[in-house]
C-alpha cells in the first residue's frame, strides 16, 4: 500500500467517495472525465506535423459569396437612394415653378375680375342713366312735360300766340319759350297746323342768293329757320315764288301757304 502512495496519479480518473448510510465504511468509485493535457497537446503536435506547420484557416468559399453580395447589395441601395434624392429634388423644384406659375395666374385673375367688376359698376352707371334719359324723352313724346297750354302732335309742342308781332319778333319769342316758329314738314303736320285758323307767321323765309337760276326770281329762295331746305309745298297760287324779305304765312282759307313781308304783324305759332 506504500508503493501506492508514492506512484504518479493518474489525472484522466476523477476519483469520488460516497458514504453508505448504515455504517462507516467508505467506497471508492473512479470516473473518467477529459484526457491529461499532454495528451492534448501531443495531439495537436502531431497534427501540425502533417499539416507541415503552423497555417491560418481560411473562411469557405460560400461565407466569401455571401460578403460580395451583400456588399454589391449595399452599393446598388446606396444608388438607388442618391437617384431618388435626386429625383425628390427635381420633383420638388418643378413643384415650386408651377405653384409660383400658378400664383402669378391667380393674381392676374384677381386683376382682371377687378376690372370687370369696376367695369361692370360703370356700365351699371351708364345704364341707369340711359334709362332716366329714356324715361324722361317718353314722358316728354307722352305729353307728361307739355308746356301749358301747348298742344302735342306727335313728338312735337305747339301753341299759337295771338298778339301780333314781326316776323323777327316772332322768332325771338318763341325763341325766349325753347322753341322756333313751326317748321312745316310733312302732309299731315300741315293738316293739323292748318286747324289753328287764321293767318299766322310759320318759320319760312326768302333768302338771297346768287345760284343758278335763282337769281331770275329776285335771286332769293325759301328755307327754314334751322337751315334745312324746303321740301315739301303748300303754297296757295301766286306765293310760291320767294321775294327778298318776305317770310311765309299760314294759312289762308284753303288752308294754304301766302307770304307777307317780314315788318308787318301777324299772330304767330312755335314749335318745340
Amino acid at each position: 500500500m506504500s508503493s501506492d502512495i508514492y506512484a504518479k496519479p493518474d489525472l484522466s480518473k476523477k476519483v469520488r467517495y460516497s458514504r453508505k448510510q448504515d455504517g462507516a465504511e467508505w467506497e471508492q468509485r473512479e470516473v473518467d472525465i477529459y484526457e491529461s493535457t499532454d495528451e492534448i497537446r501531443d495531439s495537436y503536435d502531431h497534427f501540425q506535423s502533417q499539416e507541415g506547420g503552423p497555417q491560418t484557416l481560411n473562411p469557405p468559399s460560400v461565407l466569401k459569396g455571401s460578403f460580395r453580395c451583400a456588399t454589391l447589395g449595399l452599393r446598388v441601395l446606396c444608388l438607388l437612394m442618391l437617384a431618388g434624392i435626386i429625383i425628390l429634388s427635381i420633383c420638388y423644384a418643378l413643384n415650386k415653378s408651377e405653384n409660383n406659375k400658378l400664383h402669378f395666374k391667380h393674381n392676374k385673375l384677381n386683376h382682371s375680375y377687378n376690372e370687370l367688376q369696376t367695369e361692370h359698376q360703370e356700365t351699371k352707371r351708364l345704364n341707369s342713366q340711359l334709362q332716366e334719359e329714356v324715361k324722361k324723352l317718353k314722358e316728354k313724346i307722352e305729353g307728361k312735360w307739355c308746356p301749358e297750354e301747348w298742344t302735342r302732335f306727335g313728338s312735337k309742342f305747339y301753341f299759337k300766340y295771338t298778339e301780333s308781332k314781326t316776323w323777327s319778333e316772332s322768332q325771338n319769342h318763341c325763341k325766349t319759350r325753347g322753341a322756333d316758329l313751326v317748321m312745316i314738314k310733312s302732309k299731315e303736320e300741315q293738316e293739323f297746323v292748318s286747324k289753328f285758323g287764321g293767318e299766322s307767321w310759320i318759320g319760312l323765309e326768302a333768302t338771297w342768293t346768287s345760284e343758278g337760276y335763282e337769281w331770275l326770281s329776285g335771286g332769293s329762295k325759301w328755307k327754314w329757320v334751322d337751315g334745312s331746305a324746303l321740301t315739301e309745298r303748300f303754297w296757295a297760287p301766286g306765293h310760291e315764288n320767294p321775294r327778298s324779305g318776305y317770310r311765309g304765312v299760314c294759312c289762308d282759307g284753303d288752308g294754304r301757304w301766302t307770304q307777307s313781308y317780314y315788318s308787318n304783324s301777324k299772330t304767330f305759332i312755335c314749335e318745340r
